[in-house]
């Protein structure tokens, strides 16, 4: 089946997913939070102060980051409270973590963006959760991609949280490899390249 095994022998699979996903799912908040301070006004505040135009977008995202360490932190000290233990010791961890954090930057671009499309932050949040749980769960996060039906499998193989997936446990088991870390990398500068100026030329343009 698509789940064998002892209860740990899955845990040491499926913490790396739960990871991803705990803090993927948090990078809602950054268009939820945008959005927000638009409907308040703080926004057009902001647009009118002697600051660097950009700079409430790219502080506010990188502060996000901290939200992010401490989603991660949590759910591995779970984790290894339930029994989890990576092969690649505290070094593969901190790494999986960094690599996930990092995803997650450029990601939160997405969601910035369409915090300035959207006009409440609930849509924000309804939007990107059902965007988000597809993905999520059809991804390795939970199962190995070779016990599912060859139309989901293909999916998976292609979907980018598989790939951030498979580098994460891999540096928590010590067998990632530089490809596997480097496609990760690759789609989070993509992301941030892509979604970051469209974010700042909405965010220029709101009001």
């Amino acid at each position: 089946g698509a789940i064998a095994g002892s209860t740990g022998e899955y845990l040491q699979y499926l913490l790396p997913g739960i990871l991803v996903m705990s803090v993927l799912f948090t990078t809602v908040y950054s268009g939820v939070a945008l959005t927000t301070d638009a409907t308040k006004g703080v926004v057009d505040r902001f647009r009118s102060l002697p600051i660097w135009p950009p700079a409430p977008l790219v502080g506010a995202v990188l502060g996000d980051s901290v939200r992010y360490l401490v989603a991660a932190s949590v759910t591995v000290a779970l984790g290894v409270a339930l029994g989890f233990r990576p092969q690649g010791g505290l070094g593969g961890v901190l790494a999986a973590i960094a690599l996930v954090v990092v995803f997650a930057f450029g990601l939160a671009w997405v969601f910035t963006t369409v915090g300035l499309l959207m006009r409440t932050p609930s849509a924000v949040m309804n939007g990107g959760f059902m965007a988000l749980f597809p993905l999520t769960f059809l991804s390795s996060a939970f199962v190995e991609p070779r016990t599912l039906p060859a139309l989901l499998e293909a999916f998976v193989e292609v979907n980018p949280i598989t790939h951030l997936v498979t580098a994460s446990r891999g540096l928590m088991e010590g067998t990632a490899t530089a490809g596997e870390i480097g496609l990760v990398l690759a789609t989070a500068a993509a992301l941030t390249a892509v979604f970051a100026p469209l974010t700042t030329r909405l965010y220029r343009s709101k009001g």
